[in-house]
């Protein structure tokens, strides 16, 4: 083998330095550290704020900041990879101790993910994640607090198994195409409902997890499929959407299509015990006691799974009635 000379380590330490970073910077693997400090500076970059779901996770950060006496530095994306990109670069020229981040989808927030690790800055992830491949929990950022999408497209398929009534010809509309959200509630569903056998999806296109596309999609998709009998949205503002577009359409919602969703937000929880949803699988948006509780762990020294799971409630006209009012 041949050795290892003096002089090809300094060569290959000056390549690194061409390429713009320190032999440390290079091959360092360790998380920043967060001092435990009286207060702290965070940063909260939300993807967007055009639906109560992304409303009630603000809120429920701004009052925890606020219970806690911390400095909260809130960026709104508005709906744009690239601006919470920048946003992210804002907060670390800001000089936050902490970033808790929203990534929009799971592939262009790795950057910023990358340069608050770079600048000493650790970075807790919000309801979606990121591309495990190409960033990883423990390494690249502390942890993900969120629900589990899967399962929760897992729990909608295995209740329409069970209540179908003989309907069995489906239209999904997916979330915002490349989030972790959209991609994990229609492999839990597409599989859960392959299993159960008996059923075919006939159009599954995305609604951008917007009220309007959702419409607009259902519309077209009814049209292209008038026996469709089933709509299954990825979240409440597609599926109310959905029943504006079915109301149109001359058909009721509930009872003529079945309309299932997921978030469980008041609006849709009042549908259900209206009869306009069937279903709904609660997304929790209160994300302030755990993502600060998170946080403080953390500045403690104390090890955090890569995943801290929300818990998820579950509305069907059996329990809606009684549960509308805890619905956010």
């Amino acid at each position: 083998m041949r050795d290892i000379t003096r002089r090809t380590l300094l060569l290959a330490a000056t390549a690194v330095a061409a390429a713009g970073l320190t032999a440390g910077a290079a091959f360092a693997q360790d998380l920043p550290p967060l001092e435990k400090k009286d207060t702290y500076k965070v940063g909260f970059a939300q993807t967007e704020s055009n639906n109560p779901w992304r409303i009630a996770q603000t809120q429920s950060m701004q009052d925890e900041a606020k219970k806690l006496g911390y400095q909260l530095v809130y960026t709104d994306a508005a709906g744009s990879a690239a601006k919470q990109v920048a946003d992210v670069n804002s907060m670390i020229a800001q000089g936050v101790d902490l970033i808790f981040l929203a990534p929009r989808e799971e592939k262009p927030l790795i950057p910023a993910v990358m340069a608050a690790k770079k600048a000493g800055i650790p970075v807790i992830l919000l309801d979606r994640n990121v591309d495990q491949a190409l960033a990883k929990a423990g390494t690249d950022y502390v942890t993900f607090i969120g629900s589990d999408f899967i399962d929760e497209g897992k729990r909608v398929a295995e209740w329409l198994a069970k209540n179908a009534n003989g309907k069995s010809k489906i239209i999904e509309l997916e979330g915002t195409t490349g989030s972790s959200p959209a991609n994990d509630r229609k492999k839990g569903f597409d599989e859960a409902i392959a299993a159960a056998g008996g059923f075919t999806i006939l159009a599954s296109q995305s609604g951008d997890f917007a009220r309007d596309k959702g419409r607009q999609v259902a519309e077209s998709l009814l049209q292209a499929h008038p026996d469709a009998d089933i709509i299954y949205a990825h979240n409440d503002e597609m599926a109310m959407g959905a029943i504006a577009a079915l109301e149109a359409a001359g058909k009721k919602p509930g009872t003529d299509v079945i309309v299932l969703s997921i978030d469980g937000g008041k609006e849709a929880v009042q549908a259900v015990v209206d009869g306009k949803i069937n279903a709904v699988v609660e997304c929790n948006p209160r994300f302030g006691p755990k993502a600060f509780e998170t946080m403080a762990k953390y500045a403690a020294g104390e090890k955090i799974d890569a995943w801290v799971k929300n818990d998820d409630k579950f509305y069907d006209p059996s329990n809606a009635a009684a549960e509308l009012a805890n619905a956010y």
